[in-house]
């Protein structure tokens, strides 16, 4: 039995072992009919499925045995069915079993387009469907932090849109999901969306080892994309490539961090659309400092105030209305 009076992580972790001890064996194609795929990554892939008897539609996510490891694929199934219960992160049946070659389980089946799809290069998306997007996904953030969980992939292409006009959102792709505090030795590369400190334990091209102390897993991770996911989705482009004094965006938005945000410190060139308001909550929630980051739920005392100035504001809505035409 459950205790359920144990942390959210204990309870991941009690969770893993029942489900370890419970996973079926079946083939896909003997209890779903495979309409499509839908989807495809380094993980594998989802299907679109409809249940054989019941007749019900859902994502069926299949990962390949020979490149995904048993707790990998347990540690997400778990967390993902724990957090499932939001109305903005995307919900599970909770079927998981294993075939003969891959390891599968069924979740909510989001019709519609992801994040990315709808942001144009260099435009970005309407305000007023970028700050439905950021509240919803602010919510989500807090429910997961809130047990103890760290997304860590925050992204345009893992935020399912079920409108055009992002008036009801969904987080999806619990992947590299870990619990608070759990350690990381280094990593491979890096993306736009990685924080400061993570890029630190970067094993870059060339490099055998990394010289950084370990880093510990915190929702502070997740604030810092989700301040490069506004930034995407409000300008069509990334701020930078990676978090490093080697890139000189970066180090452009670090320096005006650094010498104040203050009415005589000139926004950076690749942040001239934003008003003041918006460098404000850029700078709580993208803070060099990961223990002086603000939590996400801060974004939700600006969305009464304009991000965009007014004549970026106008060359969207006419970039819209020419989409429409």
């Amino acid at each position: 039995m459950i205790d359920l009076g144990h942390t959210d992580g204990s309870l991941i972790d009690e969770l893993m072992v029942l489900t370890s001890q419970s996973i079926g064996q079946l083939e896909i194609q003997e209890h779903f009919n495979v309409i499509k795929e839908i989807g495809r990554g380094k993980y594998g892939k989802v299907l679109l499925v409809t249940h054989r008897f019941k007749g019900t539609p859902m994502a069926l996510k299949v990962m390949p045995k020979i490149s995904t490891k048993l707790q990998g694929f347990l540690r997400e199934y778990c967390i993902s069915l724990h957090l499932s219960s939001h109305p903005c992160i995307v919900g599970l049946f909770g079927i998981a079993f294993q075939s003969s070659e891959h390891y599968c389980f069924a979740q909510e089946l989001v019709i519609g387009r992801d994040l990315f799809a709808v942001i144009q290069p260099k435009v970005g998306i309407p305000e007023p469907s970028a700050k439905r997007c950021v509240v919803q996904i602010a919510s989500a953030l807090e429910f997961i932090h809130s047990r103890g969980l760290v997304h860590r992939d925050i992204k345009p292409e893992n935020i399912l849109l079920l409108d055009h006009d992002c008036c009801q959102v969904k987080l999806a792709d619990f992947g590299l999901a870990q619990k608070r505090g759990t350690m990381i030795s280094f990593i491979t590369g890096t993306l736009p969306y990685m924080a400061p400190e993570l890029c630190s334990v970067a094993l870059l091209e060339g490099q055998k080892e990394v010289t950084a102390p370990p880093l510990s897993v915190e929702p502070s991770l997740d604030t810092w994309a989700f301040g490069v996911l506004i930034f995407c989705i409000l300008t069509g482009y990334f701020p930078w490539e990676r978090c490093m004094d080697t890139d000189d965006c970066y180090q452009e938005f670090a320096d005006w961090l650094k010498f104040g945000e203050n009415a005589s410190n000139e926004n950076p060139p690749l942040w001239q659309r934003f008003t003041p308001q918006a460098m404000e909550l850029f700078s709580k929630l993208l803070a060099l400092d990961a223990e002086k980051r603000c939590t996400e739920g801060v974004v939700k005392k600006y969305v009464g105030e304009a991000w965009l100035k007014k004549e970026y504001e106008m060359e969207q809505k006419q970039t819209g209305e020419q989409d429409k035409v």
